[in-house]
């Protein structure tokens, strides 16, 4: 699912091109989608000079701002708060005070209570549409940010030792003219299939769950009661999380040789199969919107960072949504990467934003939290789809564990509140 995925299509041979003046930034970032944006606001407070280059014209969102479900972590809504986005969300969120999880078939289930870990609730469910709105909302309010949209990333035209130059397409209102901009820190912020990644050589190792992930809102006979549900199964999950319109976020994952024949299923026929997947915990599946379909694959590129340029969110790892992590773990990447840069230039006024000591900091910050949330992600999700009998009792008494063991929960619980390896200072309620 990506942040904001970008054209790198060059004009029609014979077009005419205009070039446009340099303009050189201390921090270039590709991509206008969920972490891209957040990290130009995390920036734009500190007085970075900041290019925000974005696929969308103005006045329209990005595709990604759909109607998914967006799972926001305690430390998420922390950070979210403190750089002034949560405010602006128009549409009531809803809280995730317990986590269910659960296997079709098995015996044994893993109720976490957000109360019985000092806690309300363990974070918040946001409609993405609201919440690119929102996003919106507060970049508009930013004077420094220089936005260039609807433009498209074309090139790396060279290194410069002290800058990138990065060539776009666009940006200005004057449709495909190109242009080329300087910057002293290049950003991927550009999705799964990032164009940015690929320039910069950087190789992927891919992942295919052979599952196709459905995704809506669901009403359902008894109105949410704060309970997030994972229903693990053979061919994929059934998730919902609780929204703040009295609905479901609702995501079923089905074989991908199957796909074509769910989506070809009325909303009855539809709704009849995700009822005998999940079952009756959230009572009848009354109704459902409409339906967006994702494949679920992993795709986790080789390094993070790149002489002057560095890798968030999904362009640096694209993982599959059971837990819902992808965006807590993008958002993490952006805020490190932001709390570096202020950290340097507070302590030395000659610091390279885009240098050698950053990149290795940047990485180094990032691995403990990336390679345990993925690790979280994909063991849970093979265990649970693995058919073999012998693997019941292994799995029961697994989420028995999760139950029961204090050290197993803590780390759960820890996870699921977004607090994972080295912690950005927004995440733990530092205030902007």
């Amino acid at each position: 699912m990506p942040d904001s995925p970008l054209s790198t299509q060059s004009p029609p041979a014979g077009a005419p091109t205009t070039h446009l003046p340099a303009v050189t930034h201390d921090v270039l970032v590709i991509g206008g989608g969920l972490v891209g944006a957040s990290l130009a606001i995390a920036l734009e407070r500190l007085g970075v000079d900041v290019g925000l280059v974005e696929a969308a014209p103005p006045g329209a969102l990005p595709a990604v701002f759909d109607e998914r479900n967006l799972s926001f972590a305690e430390a998420t809504v922390n950070a979210l708060t403190a750089l002034g986005v949560m405010q602006k969300l128009r549409a009531p969120c809803g809280a995730i005070e317990r986590i269910h999880v659960s296997r079709q078939g098995d015996f044994g289930r893993s109720l976490l209570d957000a109360r019985r870990h000092g806690r309300s609730e363990f974070g918040r469910v946001v409609v993405a549409r609201d919440f690119g709105e929102a996003l919106e909302a507060r970049l508009a309010e930013l004077p420094r940010l220089r936005r260039y949209r609807p433009a498209r990333f074309l090139a790396i035209e060279g290194d410069e030792g002290s800058h990138r130059a990065i060539r776009i397409a666009g940006g200005d209102g004057d449709g495909d003219g190109e242009r080329v901009l300087h910057a002293r820190l290049l950003v991927a912020a550009d999705g799964t299939r990032s164009s940015v990644r690929d320039a910069l050589g950087i190789e992927v190792d891919e992942y295919d769950y052979h599952q196709t992930l459905f995704v809506t809102r669901l009403r359902t006979e008894r109105a949410p009661d704060g309970t997030a549900y994972e229903r693990l199964g053979d061919h994929g999950p059934t998730a919902l999380l609780p929204r703040g319109d009295r609905q479901y976020g609702l995501v079923h994952g089905v074989a991908s040789d199957e796909a074509d024949a769910v989506a070809a299923l009325d909303d009855a026929a539809f709704l009849a199969r995700v009822q005998s997947a999940f079952g009756w915990k959230a009572g009848r599946f009354l109704a459902c919107g409409q339906r967006s379909i994702y494949p679920a694959i992993r795709v986790l590129a080789r390094r993070s960072t790149a002489r002057r340029a560095v890798l968030i969110g999904n362009a640096a790892q694209t993982i599959h949504p059971l837990g819902a992590q992808g965006f807590n773990l993008g958002l993490r990447d952006a805020l490190t990467l932001a709390e570096l840069i202020e950290l340097g230039r507070a302590a030395d006024g000659a610091f390279d934003m885009g240098g050698e000591a950053l990149l290795r900091d940047y990485a180094a910050r990032r691995s403990e939290d990336r390679q345990q949330t993925l690790a979280f992600s994909d063991s849970l999700l093979r265990v649970g789809a693995n058919p073999a009998p012998l693997m019941r009792p292994l799995r029961s008494a697994g989420l028995f564990a999760l139950s029961r063991l204090p050290s197993v929960q803590a780390a759960l619980v820890g996870g699921a509140l977004g607090y994972r390896g080295h912690v950005p200072a927004l995440c733990r309620g530092r205030q902007a």
